[in-house]
C-alpha cells in the first residue's frame, strides 16, 4: 500500500474504508497496541499520540487490545500514567482490554516476574471498574484482572475476547476451556503477552523468552504455560477460535502463523512488537499500532500497521498483509 503521510490523507482513507464497512455491516475492526513499556521510559509523547489517534478515530474502532508490558518497571508512576491514558479511551466509549506482561508482574519495581505478584497492576486497573462495563464477561479468579474475558458485538458478529497474563496457569486454561465451550456461537480472540516467536513458531523448548524460565515458573505448586502449551491444551480444540494477538519477543518483533485446529478451522496468530531492542526501533516504537479488520463478506482478515507519530504506514510487507479465504463459520 502506498504510504499516506498526512493526517488529512489518513482520515480520508479511514472515511472511505468505513463508508464501505457501514454498507456491508460485515466488518469488525480492532486495534492492537503492542508493548508500550519503552514509551514510558523514554518518550511518553509518542504513546500520547497513539491515544490521541484512537480518540480521533473512535467511531471507526470496535475495540482496542493491548498485549502486555504496559510498563517498563512496574512502578506506581508508570501505572498512574497508563491508568490516565486508558481512562481517556474508556471515556471515549471504546471497549478495551489490557494484559500483564513480564514487566508488569513482580515483587517490586524492576523485578520482572520474579514471583507471581500482580498487586500493582490490579491496584490501577481494578476488577471492580471493569465489572461495570457493559461488555464485561468474567474473571478467572473472580478477584483480579489477571485473566478474564469480554463480549463484543461488531460487524454483525458476536465476539469473545480472552485475555491472559504472562504465563497463564493450568487452572486458567481449564477455566478458559469451559468459557469457550459454553460460547460456541461466538468468535474467539486470545489477547496475551507471550505466545509466538519472531520466526513464526509457537513458544516452546528452553530459552529465556519462556514464562517457565522466569521466577513465576519456579514457584512451588504453580504451573506456567507458553505458546505451545496454550495451543495444545486449549486453542486447538475449539472450532470458533479465530485469532491470537501477542507481543514480548524482540529480534524483528513480527511473526505470523496460521494453524489448523482439530475441528478443521484455521487460527490466525500474530506477533507485533516495536519496543527498544527490536531491530530498527526508534522512539520506543514510533507509535506503530496494528489495525486488524475481519471482513465476513469478503472472507478476509486485513492487517495494517500504522505509526501515529510518523503518520505513515509501516514500509514492510510483514506488517501490512491480508489473509484470504477465511472461514468465519463456527
Amino acid at each position: 500500500m502506498k504510504k499516506i503521510t498526512t493526517l488529512a490523507g489518513v482520515l480520508l482513507l479511514w472515511s472511505t474504508l468505513f463508508i464501505s464497512c457501514a454498507t456491508t455491516g460485515k466488518v469488525s475492526t480492532f486495534v492492537v497496541l503492542p508493548d508500550t513499556q519503552t514509551y514510558l521510559e523514554q518518550c511518553p509523547e509518542v504513546f500520547d499520540s497513539q491515544i490521541d489517534w484512537l480518540l480521533a478515530n473512535r467511531k471507526k474502532i470496535d475495540a482496542v487490545f493491548q498485549v502486555g508490558d504496559l510498563t517498563q518497571d512496574n512502578s506506581p508512576v508508570e501505572w498512574a500514567y497508563m491508568q490516565k491514558a486508558f481512562n481517556r479511551i474508556d471515556e471515549a466509549g471504546i471497549p478495551y482490554t489490557v494484559v500483564w506482561g513480564n514487566h508488569d508482574i513482580g515483587s517490586k519495581p524492576g523485578k520482572f516476574s520474579d514471583v507471581h505478584n500482580t498487586d500493582m497492576a490490579n491496584r490501577y486497573f481494578p476488577l471492580s471498574l471493569y465489572e461495570q462495563k457493559d461488555y464485561w464477561g468474567g474473571s478467572a479468579d473472580g478477584k483480579t484482572l489477571d485473566n478474564y474475558y469480554i463480549n463484543l458485538k461488531a460487524g454483525g458478529a458476536e465476539w469473545l475476547v480472552l485475555n491472559f497474563e504472562f504465563g497463564p496457569s493450568d487452572e486458567v486454561l481449564q477455566w478458559a476451556d469451559s468459557i469457550i465451550g459454553a460460547n460456541h456461537d461466538k468468535l474467539v480472540i486470545l489477547n496475551t503477552h507471550a505466545y509466538l516467536y519472531s520466526d513464526s513458531t509457537l513458544h516452546d523448548g528452553d530459552d529465556w523468552w519462556l514464562p517457565q524460565n522466569y521466577g513465576i515458573g519456579k514457584e512451588p505448586g504453580r504451573t506456567v504455560y507458553d505458546g505451545a502449551g496454550i495451543w495444545n491444551k486449549l486453542l486447538c480444540k475449539h472450532r470458533n477460535v479465530a485469532a491470537v494477538f501477542c507481543g514480548h519477543i524482540l529480534k524483528s518483533g513480527v511473526g505470523t502463523l496460521v494453524s489448523d485446529g482439530k475441528e478443521g478451522n484455521k487460527v490466525y496468530q500474530m506477533l507485533a512488537n516495536f519496543q527498544r531492542g527490536v531491530e530498527g526501533c526508534k522512539l520506543g516504537g514510533e507509535g506503530y499500532l496494528r489495525i486488524v479488520s475481519f471482513n465476513r463478506k469478503t472472507k478476509e482478515i486485513d492487517v495494517k500497521t500504522y505509526s501515529t507519530w510518523n503518520k505513515a504506514y509501516h514500509p514492510s510487507e510483514h506488517h501490512n498483509f491480508k489473509f484470504t479465504d477465511v472461514d468465519f463459520a463456527h
